[in-house]
C-alpha cells in the first residue's frame, strides 16, 4: 500500500509556504514542513499553515542545516513513520502546483522509479540560472555515464523510499546545501534506480526570495569532483548497465 508524504523544506520563505501547503492538500498524503532554522516571521507562517489540516506536520530544526540537511531530516521522519514515497517540493512557490497530479499518476504507475521534474521556464528566469544548470547537468551526465536526468537541480520530485533507505544504509557522503538535489540523483543512479522525467513550469517572481549564494558554486564544484572519482570506481558497472537486457 502506498503511503505518501509531501516534504517541504523551508528556510525563510514566509509569504509562500501557506499556498504551497494548500496546493498539496487536495492530493492524498500527509504534508511535512521542515523548518530549517527559520526566522520568527517564517515560524509564525509555518504555524498558520499547520492549522490548515490535521495532515500537516512540522519538523523544526534548531539551526539552519541547508536544503540537503532539511531534506535528509525529512527523509528520516518519513522512514520512521513508514512512508513509501516522499514528494519533495520547494517552499518558494516557483514550481507550478498544477503538475502535482501528473507526477502522482506516474509514481503510482511506476512505484519503484524516481519521478523527477525538469523546468519549463517563462521569460522571468535569470540567464545565469539557465547557464549554470547546463554546466551542472553536463557533469551529472559524465558522472552517471547517462542521460538519465533532464535536470538535476529541480527540487520537484518523488522518491521511492525503499531506494532511499538502501542508499542511506551505505552511509553516503552527500552535500547538505543546494548541491544536495544534484548529488543524490547521481548516487541513486549508481544504486540502480530508474528515473522518469516530467516537465514542471517554473516562474521567478520579481519579489521572490532566493538563498542562492556564490559559495554554492564552490559546493557544487566539490560535489562534481567527488562524484567524478566515484564514477571512475564504478565505471565497469555503469558501462554494463547500458547493455543489461
Amino acid at each position: 500500500m502506498t503511503k505518501r508524504l509531501f516534504l517541504i523544506p523551508n528556510y525563510n520563505h514566509p509569504d509562500t509556504i501557506g499556498s504551497v501547503v494548500q496546493s498539496c492538500l487536495p492530493h492524498e498524503g500527509d504534508i511535512l514542513i521542515v523548518d530549517d532554522g527559520s526566522d520568527t516571521k517564517t515560524k509564525e507562517k509555518i504555524a498558520q499553515a499547520a492549522l490548515l489540516s490535521k495532515h500537516v506536520h512540522v519538523l523544526t530544526l534548531p539551526v539552519n542545516s541547508g536544503k540537503g540537511g532539511a531534506v535528509l531530516a525529512g527523509f528520516q521522519w518519513a522512514i520512521d513513520r513508514q512512508y513509501t514515497h516522499v514528494f519533495q517540493l520547494d517552499a518558494d512557490g516557483q514550481q507550478d502546483a498544477a503538475a502535482i497530479g501528473e507526477f502522482l499518476d506516474s509514481s503510482n504507475q511506476h512505484p519503484q522509479a524516481l519521478v523527477c521534474g525538469y523546468p519549463i521556464y517563462d521569460e522571468s528566469v535569470p540567464l545565469s540560472r539557465k547557464w549554470g544548470r547546463l554546466i551542472t547537468d553536463f557533469w551529472v551526465m559524465i558522472n552517471t555515464l547517462s542521460r538519465a536526468y533532464r535536470d538535476c537541480l529541480c527540487g520537484f520530485r518523488i522518491y521511492p523510499m525503499d531506494s532511499v533507505v538502501r542508499w542511506l544504509s551505505t552511509n553516503p557522503t552527500i552535500g547538505k546545501r543546494m548541491d544536495f538535489d544534484c548529488d543524490i540523483l547521481v548516487q541513486l543512479y549508481w544504486q540502480g534506480i530508474d528515473c522518469i522525467n516530467l516537465p514542471v513550469k517554473i516562474a521567478y517572481p520579481a519579489d521572490g526570495i532566493s538563498h542562492f549564494r556564490p559559495i554554492e558554486n564552490w559546493y557544487l564544484s566539490k560535489m562534481h569532483a567527488r562524484n567524478f572519482f566515484g564514477m571512475l570506481v564504478r565505471l565497469p558497472t555503469l558501462l554494463g548497465r547500458h547493455f543489461h537486457a
